[in-house]
């Protein structure tokens, strides 16, 4: 009888083994995996007063639109009317019986228009600070996403000004966030003249919480952190609509605002600077001089 002798276990190749075969298997995806939140080296900090001038471009934007409230009101009322109009007829109409449900809930009331008044801002501005000191590499496309969001809502508030349901005369909805009397509320006392009443159209709370998701899914591979990230707009949709200060159809316009803009600073405007520089007889492979690497407006 003859004796088969068997190598070394430390002398056995990786596909001897099943279990190291598996592993060297699915190291390049844990590798891939890993990397969707590891910061690329080198990448370079966009300077931060151009970071500045962007937010202050945007500021007196807004300021514009401020200024030229009176002369809108009537008609975005008139707006503000066919809107909930439309949604009635397509049975999409929640609004009112979310906000008299919640007006009748006082201390979720209270929580509600803090979250409406501050979470926007503290979000946002969070995750785009962050961003910029600890991921360069990712930073410069969604800054340029978050200001064309921005851009293209400040273009529907002066083509198309809509009252909130709140302003609406006769419709039986309740300011919630007034009647709460929140601190620094920016539906009474001083800091209602500086914000604009007539901008339901589109929602930027939902689309500023819609990118808000998008940095985080993009920062964290945990999966309770992206459950969080889903569920943000989720809340804040229910936050700006309970509260009466939009309508469904303003949520749905802030989602699809937000999905433009990542599609076009992402995808339209890199192909389309690679077809400008084929064109031009330049090579199109440096991808540090597409425009989704570019500061917006440097």
């Amino acid at each position: 009888m003859s004796v088969t002798e068997h190598p070394p276990a430390s002398r056995r190749s990786a596909g001897d083994d099943p279990g190291v075969a598996t592993r060297t298997a699915d190291e390049p995806a844990a590798r891939r995996h890993a990397s969707q939140t590891r910061a690329t080296p080198g990448a370079k900090r966009s300077p931060w007063w151009i970071e500045l001038l962007a937010i202050g471009w945007l500021a007196v934007i807004y300021d514009r639109l401020v200024a030229t409230a009176p002369v809108r009101l009537h008609e975005a009322i008139t707006n503000g009317q066919g809107i909930l109009s439309l949604e009635q007829r397509l049975h999409l109409d929640p609004e009112r019986t979310l906000n008299h449900w919640l007006a009748n809930h006082h201390t979720l009331g209270v929580l509600l228009s803090y979250y409406y008044d501050n979470a926007h801002f503290i979000v946002t501005l969070g995750l785009l600070a962050y961003i910029w000191w600890a991921r360069a590499d990712i930073y410069r496309p969604l800054r340029n996403s978050l200001v064309l969001i921005n851009v293209i809502g400040f273009a529907v508030f002066w083509l198309y000004p809509v009252a909130p349901p709140r302003l609406l005369p006769g419709t039986g909805f309740i300011d919630i966030v007034a009647n709460s009397h929140t601190f620094g509320s920016w539906h009474t006392g001083t800091l209602a003249s500086t914000a604009d009443q007539l901008a339901a159209m589109p929602s930027l709370h939902l689309a500023w919480a819609c990118w808000s998701s998008l940095v985080v899914w993009r920062i964290s591979v945990r999966w309770w952190v992206r459950a969080l990230a889903v569920a943000y707009p989720l809340v804040t949709a229910v936050a700006v609509m309970t509260t009466g200060n939009h309508y469904l159809t303003d949520v749905l316009a802030g989602m699809l605002t937000t999905a433009l803009s990542v599609l076009i600073i992402e995808v339209v405007a890199p192909r389309a600077w690679r077809l400008l520089r084929s064109a031009l007889g330049r090579d199109g492979g440096d991808p540090s001089s597409e425009p989704d690497a570019r500061p917006m407006g440097s």
